[in-house]
């Protein structure tokens, strides 16, 4: 949802499920003297007031308690865009921005814009979008569960972590109750985490078998690791006879169900969420489901053409003819996408959606490939954002040094804002606890793969689903992935999360390049930037035509042609 007020400083406030993100903007004059905004929340369901807080201080007047949980009243954010990361699915809030004048400790308010806003429920009638919380190394989590790791922590922590995307995992799987239900499902990871009984995929597919339903999985099923896992996993739970090994394919990489009803597909569940520990409840991750019966039939077709374990190309051949890409006629509100393909066609397709001139925010889990590298690689002053889990995967140590070099050198261009994934072990006297480690192998921050192109448009576009934005993935990987054009809402929600964990991870990643810069000497001497106490140091920048905080003020408000 998005709405607009106007006033001394004209608001805009775009929320998804959990997350509102507000933007700011004045005239330039009236900036001047500016020493923050304040922010304070109502809550319109449970009639709760509270002021907004943060961690940077002025220092001048800095508590002697810590840092790291202050009032925005008296230490405003120094920003002309923040984001309330506590926000709960369909409640209304209503948020008063006020900015600060004079001097710390005696700061005066001028007139305050207040704005009314509801956050999206979790479903409608076409689009449920979860996100896990992603954040299993972090404050939040050490705070919350001090002392413990995951597994001591144990079911609380689980919950907290996986958020809704496990429970609508589990209800999407459970709404097949009988025998006039069928329920297709495809991953890659197909695991039995018995660390957390009260959440276990494969046990909710026996329940479903058990009450009648028609349930048939087609896993990795390769003489690997993780093909040894799943048929391990499987055998566990007692549910072979309604697994098929995939073997005949390099990567069997998809994750998506596909639930019928009386023989009609309804509904399909896709999205970047393996059936695993790390996938659940450590990475990034977001579960997809789309009540549309034109697209879960075309999802069947695909799982009908999985099941007899086709050679690639056989069925690269009919991915050629029947998901021909790209569509003739791009009015289509969705648009399915399976691999592999022939040849790298519908690889250049993306990267040629990518390359339109408009706002661009990317997740890539195993770095930036080369080809989408010049993409990112333009100062025209159009916003281009990227979540990375890592630079580059695979390579020698030469050229990866090389494309690590490249990256660094894009994401110094004032459009482009990069936030790369982080574990940061910092025990600081201040307010800052120890993180633990996160628990994946090959992903441990970042797993989502999706594309937003001005996503807070009139018309954004959203690509989700399993591929890595590479040209293996279209064109030896079995994947999926969906595009969604016009739907605002979808947009909302997926631009929400995303800023949430970019500003996460940025923040993680300034303290980790301190502890580069400085030694581990130097752990102890990292702390959050001080507030400025003279205006005159953090606002003209927002207002130097072509620079970073301006390019990212004029878009996030909705402004982009202003000065």
């Amino acid at each position: 949802m998005r709405t607009t007020a106007s006033g001394l400083v004209n608001v805009r406030a775009i929320s998804g499920t959990h997350v509102i993100f507000l933007a700011f903007d004045m005239k330039e004059s009236d900036a001047k003297g500016l020493l923050g905004f304040a922010i304070q929340r109502t809550d319109l369901i449970e009639d709760e007031t509270i002021w907004l807080r943060g961690n940077k201080t002025f220092p001048s007047i800095r508590p002697s308690t810590g840092l790291n949980d202050v009032s925005s009243h008296e230490h405003p954010f120094q920003a002309f865009q923040w984001a309330d990361y506590t926000a709960k699915p369909g409640y209304r809030y209503r948020y008063r921005v006020i900015p600060m004048y004079k001097r710390p400790g005696a700061l005066a308010e001028k007139s305050a814009t207040t704005i009314t806003i509801s956050t999206e429920p979790l479903a409608d009638d076409k689009h449920e979008v979860h996100f896990n919380r992603g954040a299993i190394a972090s404050q939040a989590f050490v705070k919350r569960f001090p002392g413990q790791t995951l597994d001591e922590a144990g079911e609380p922590a689980y919950a907290w972590l996986g958020r809704d995307l496990v429970p609508a995992l589990l209800e999407f799987i459970a709404k097949a109750t009988d025998k006039t239900y069928s329920l297709r499902a495809a991953f890659y990871e197909l695991h039995r985490p018995e660390q957390q009984p009260w959440t276990d995929v494969l046990t909710a597919f026996k329940t479903a078998k058990q009450a009648g339903a028609d349930v048939a999985i087609i896993y990795h099923g390769l003489d690997d690791d993780t093909g040894k896992t799943n048929a391990q996993a499987i055998a566990d739970a007692q549910i072979k006879s309604i697994c098929f090994p995939r073997v005949n394919a390099k990567l069997m990489h998809n994750k998506f169900i596909v639930l019928s009803k009386n023989g009609r597909p309804t509904s399909v569940w896709t999205g970047s969420t393996n059936i695993s520990r790390n996938a659940l409840y450590g990475q990034l991750n977001v579960g997809h489901v789309i009540h549309d019966g034109p697209l879960a039939k075309q999802f069947l077709a695909y799982w009908d053409q999985l099941k007899n374990d086709p050679p690639a190309e056989n069925l690269k051949d009919w991915a050629e003819t029947d998901n021909a890409l790209p569509p003739r006629d791009e009015s289509d509100a969705l648009t399915p996408i399976f691999s592999p393909h022939h040849g790298r066609g519908v690889f250049d397709w993306w990267i040629e959606l990518a390359n339109s001139p408009k706002p661009l925010f990317m997740t890539f889990p195993f770095g930036i490939v080369k080809d989408f590298r010049p993409v990112f690689d333009k100062n025209d002053g159009v916003l281009r954002f990227a979540m990375l889990d890592k630079y580059v995967n695979g390579g020698n140590a030469a050229s990866r040094a090389a494309a690590i070099a490249e990256i660094e050198r894009i994401r110094r261009l004032p459009n482009v804002g990069m936030a790369l994934g982080n574990n940061i072990f910092v025990d600081w006297i201040d307010g800052w606890h120890q993180e633990g480690n996160g628990i994946g192998v090959n992903v441990n921050w970042i797993h989502t793969k999706f594309m937003l192109i001005d996503p807070l448009g009139n018309a954004p576009l959203t690509l989700t689903g399993s591929a890595n934005f590479s040209e293996a993935s279209v064109s030896t990987n079995d994947e999926n992935m969906v595009v969604i054009r016009g739907n605002q809402r979808v947009a909302d929600i997926y631009f929400g999360e995303f800023m949430r964990l970019f500003a996460h991870h940025r923040f993680r990643e300034s303290v980790k390049r301190h502890i580069e810069q400085f030694g581990s000497a130097a752990i102890n001497t990292w702390k959050p930037q001080d507030l400025y106490e003279d205006w005159s140091k953090w606002v003209p920048i927002h207002y130097k035509k072509g620079s970073e905080h301006d390019i990212k003020r004029r878009y996030f408000v909705g402004n982009h042609e202003a000065n």
